[in-house]
């Protein structure tokens, strides 16, 4: 059950052992929290690196370090000592790399540089880099492997497929111990609803408080892969023990679950009928996404908590008015002064 959440770990240990500092990066963000929590159930120290450090201030076993990774110098001090490092720090907002790309790409790419060469300076036996499945684009083949061509159509793909970039060409030319992993869509209790986009939590937001679901695109063709935090952080933990230097993993379920079955799922679960307020209009994002998690699978990982069961903890844990969801989809911004037929300058939908 996805409360027990360290369950689903069981046998792994945090990195490639159970000494030393584990740093994360981005530890106070939504995966960032869950990771750290699970790393001290583990019995390692951890040094939380992240411009919001002060918020695990004084958690037992956890040092915060405030750092901005745009900064080498910054960097490299944070990520000293640490013999095993998580790389989840940077922006991972599709939207906002499409309204500041400049933004988006310091955040990503800049920031993944800086940390593969500090970690290539300080001598760190294992850096883990949390990537996106975005890399991919439109899928052209189905299920996706890691052997699926790369080709974001959003900045924010683009920019995490630098850091990838970044972080392989370090590992062939300098002997970085490096490991990757593309995650599927993730949810989970601790989103930000400010800034998550995924489209679980969205859903569960605009049903409980009893209003239609906006989807943006074909109910139908538009599929997802949906992966609990808990099992993401599972799936972390076994590619950073046992993964191989230099390799790409997907980090999913290995399950397709379209738009309208979610809306089902989410009916069943809390026993009010979900409604869709649909805008096939929209259809840059209507295209199948599932993971060949053979590779993952390969190390022993196993995903453990089932949608219907990750959806009704996460109800529970919203309660029955939660927050509303106020991120948009963005998919391309005309340039200013020339409006679409509708005399829109942006293109924006739902979720």
């Amino acid at each position: 059950m996805p409360d027990e959440e360290h369950a689903d770990g069981a046998g792994d240990s945090p990195g490639r052992g159970p000494h030393g500092v584990v740093a994360v990066t981005g530890g106070a963000g939504f995966v960032g929290r869950h990771l750290v929590r699970r790393l001290r159930s583990l019995g390692a120290v951890v040094r939380v690196v992240d411009l919001a450090a002060g918020a695990v201030t004084g958690v037992p076993g956890v040092e915060p370090v405030r750092a901005d990774l745009r900064d080498f110098g910054a960097t490299r001090a944070a990520l000293r000592g640490a013999e095993v490092v998580f790389h989840l720090a940077g922006n991972a907002s599709g939207t906002l790399s499409v309204e500041n790309p400049r933004l988006d790409f310091e955040l990503n790419a800049l920031a993944t540089s800086n940390v593969g060469n500090a970690a290539l300076e300080v001598g760190v036996r294992r850096l883990v880099y949390l990537s996106s499945a975005v890399v991919y684009g439109r899928p052209c083949e189905f299920p996706i492997s890691e052997r699926h061509p790369t080709r974001p159509f959003l900045p924010y793909g683009a920019s995490k497929l630098s850091g990838e970039l970044v972080l392989r060409c370090l590992h062939d030319a300098r002997g970085l111990p490096v490991v990757i992993g593309r995650s599927f869509v993730i949810y989970g209790p601790g989103e930000d609803p400010r800034r998550a986009g995924g489209e679980v939590s969205q859903f569960l937001r605009w049903h409980l408080n009893g209003r239609p679901i906006p989807v943006v695109g074909d109910v139908d063709r538009k599929t997802r892969d949906f992966i609990h935090v808990h099992d993401l952080v599972s799936a972390l933990l076994r590619i950073a023990d046992r993964g191989e230097d230099g390799g790409v993993y997907n980090l999913g379920t290995g399950t397709e679950t379209s738009m309208r079955r979610l809306a089902e799922e989410i009916g069943a679960v809390t026993g009010t009928p979900a409604r869709l307020d649909a805008d096939a209009g929209v259809v840059d994002d209507s295209f199948r996404l599932m993971a060949d998690i053979g590779r993952l699978s390969g190390l022993g990982f196993r995903p453990r908590i089932t949608l219907a069961d990750g959806v009704r903890s996460l109800g529970a844990a919203l309660g029955s008015e939660p927050e509303l969801p106020s991120v948009n989809a963005v998919f391309r911004v005309r340039p200013a002064g020339v409006p679409d037929a509708g005399g829109r300058e942006m293109e924006r939908a739902g979720t």
